[in-house]
């Protein structure tokens, strides 16, 4: 019973600081990649409330990165203060097997990385699916945001706007419109002859979801001849503008199902991405395989009880077991660059965690047996 309840506060102790210092590096990434985030509403002209829903939905990727470098961290920080506050050697006299301890790390690894592996899988996907359906479904853009005085502005596709002036009331003066891509075809009557055209109007107003133009005249361009209309007044749908907004699912943003079934599949119509193979295998990776290096962490960190505070060299030790623990972190990222390129580096960076493991653990386990307390 005592023994439990020390196995318990140890585990708390580590899952607060983890969670304290996930929460924080997130806060701090979160908050740069918000501001960057801010194109949306300047640039693109969507509305503060698209722009936080996007911003959020995001969250949940910046958390699974954080993850293996923050278990790092909280594990490191609650054994020193284990040590520091005389609460190892008061377990090691009253009889608890230091791998006994251990083997609580290794089962607190296990659960982080279950969890990293639920937010790659299944929540990631999702969420950034989310994002993505959130940019493609918004509707007519703040148009008035986008336009910038005495600017040509091509945040539309196909579509060049160019003012002179802009008030609060949403009125434009001198207005200059350049279609590429007959977006504007309902203007005249030759829609499909059409090759271009171009609008000036000397006033303008922004009402709902329409451009009303008055005082100008249209410009098309048909088989090499230039073909004029005045007008007094028309008006534009903007519903009819699409930005410049990516719409289309990024890799990072396809369920874990459809990567599966790519992987396994060579045929195009099951496999979107099959000239990306190589990006399919890397993401597959990142979902699948980090989360086997959390319990790898564990165990290297564990060598940290081994070394008791009178020895020499100590300080140096936790400093070098931390750096190791730092490089296999650095050395995940980089091979997983890797592991597209052929069968057998995707193999080999899903089995050299485990083996890896297994030496060092016991490695550990020798070590701690044979060690006086």
């Amino acid at each position: 019973m005592f023994k439990n309840k020390i196995y318990k506060y140890l585990s708390v102790e580590i899952f607060k600081n983890f969670i304290t210092i996930l929460l924080t590096f997130t806060a701090i990434a979160w908050t740069v990649r918000a501001v960057n985030f801010l194109d949306l509403m300047i640039e693109d002209g969507l509305t503060a409330s698209i722009y936080f829903k996007y911003s959020l939905l995001n969250i949940f990727t910046i958390i699974t990165r954080f993850i293996p470098l923050s278990f790092l961290i909280a594990i490191i920080i609650s054994v020193n203060k284990f040590e520091r506050q005389k609460e190892l050697s008061i377990l090691w006299i009253t009889g608890i097997n230091k791998i006994k301890i251990v083997n609580i790390f290794i089962l607190i690894a296990c659960l982080i990385a279950f969890f990293q592996l639920l937010l790659g899988i299944i929540i990631n996907p999702y969420t950034l699916n989310k994002s993505r359906a959130l940019l493609r479904e918004t509707g007519s853009t703040e148009i008035y945001s986008v336009l910038k005085p005495q600017h040509f502005s091509d945040n539309f596709q196909s579509i060049t706007f160019y003012i002179d002036k802009k008030n609060k009331n949403n009125e434009l003066t001198n207005i200059f419109i350049k279609d590429t891509n007959n977006i504007l075809g309902s203007l005249t009557t030759d829609n499909n002859e059409t090759t271009d055209k171009t609008i000036f109007a000397k006033k303008g107003i922004i009402l709902e979801n329409k451009l009303i133009l008055i005082d100008g005249n249209i410009q098309s361009l048909n088989n090499d001849k230039i073909k004029t209309i005045n007008f007094e007044k028309t008006e534009l749908s903007i519903k009819n503008f699409t930005t410049r907004i990516i719409k289309k699912n990024k890799i990072q943003e396809t369920s874990s199902y459809n990567l599966f079934t790519c992987f396994l599949s060579s045929k195009e119509e099951f496999c979107p991405y099959k000239n990306n193979k190589k990006i399919v295998v890397e993401t597959l990776s990142r979902r699948l395989g980090m989360p086997l290096y959390i319990p790898l962490i564990a165990v290297i960190s564990s060598f940290l009880l081994i070394y008791q505070k009178e020895r020499k060299n100590n300080f140096l030790s936790k400093y070098i077991i931390f750096s190791f623990a730092f490089i296999i972190l650095i050395l995940t990222e980089i091979l997983l660059k890797y592991t597209g390129y052929s069968s057998i580096n995707f193999t080999l960076y899903f089995f050299f965690p485990v083996i890896f493991l297994i030496v060092i653990y016991a490695v550990l386990f020798k070590k701690m047996i044979s060690q006086k307390i």
